[in-house]
């Protein structure tokens, strides 16, 4: 019996061993899970983390190219108006050179020829004179005209005023100097009188 109650209490200590290393078993496990979990919910927080950042990153990088985009679209635009208004006024420089000396041919042609020598050498002038304005509005240039036109500050340079009542007021009475536009640019502006 004794030995039976020992066997018994020996039997039961196996079982409470047993049962204690079940219970540490599953408590390490539950122990370990949690840890596991902790572990994701950190990895998870650290990766949102960087895919916050990375996004960010990005965005800015986004941003960065739609205005370089832009500033090289503005440039192109710019170039292209640029090429086009020197294209469109190529001419403009020789052909501001070229008006005294048209002024100068005019102001010859207006001399009273006295004998038949001076009337054909005078012909021959008009001839030519006719030829370089058909050649300046082959180029888009046009005379401003002036005389009896509204006094416009834009296309005129008003050099004195008089009093004229066959003109009405701020009408251009006289031209004193042609003024020339180069297709819708003011070349140089008519020097005129106007009337009060």
């Amino acid at each position: 019996m004794a030995e039976e109650k020992q066997n018994q209490e020996q039997e039961e200590l196996e079982e409470l061993n047993q049962t204690e290393a079940e219970e540490a078993e599953v408590e390490a496990e539950q122990a370990a899970s949690e840890a596991d979990e902790q572990a994701e919910e950190n990895q998870t927080e650290l990766l949102e983390k960087q895919l916050k950042e990375l996004q960010e990153r990005l965005d800015e990088k986004e941003n960065k190219l739609l205005r370089v985009q832009a500033d090289f679209e503005n440039y192109k635009r710019r170039a292209r108006l640029d090429l086009e208004a020197a294209e469109k006024y190529r001419s403009q420089r020789i052909i501001s050179d070229l008006l005294p000396a048209l002024d100068n041919f005019e102001r010859a042609l207006g001399i009273d020829p006295d004998n038949e020598q001076t009337k054909s050498l005078l012909q021959g002038m008009e001839m030519v004179h006719r030829q370089i304005l058909d050649a300046l509005q082959n180029e888009g240039v046009e005379i401003i005209p002036s005389v009896g036109e509204q006094f416009d500050p834009n296309l005129h340079q008003a050099v004195m005023q008089v009093e004229d009542e066959a003109y009405e007021s701020n009408a251009v009475v006289e031209e004193l100097q042609k003024g020339y536009k180069l297709k819708d640019r003011v070349i140089r502006p008519s020097m005129v009188k106007v009337n009060q």
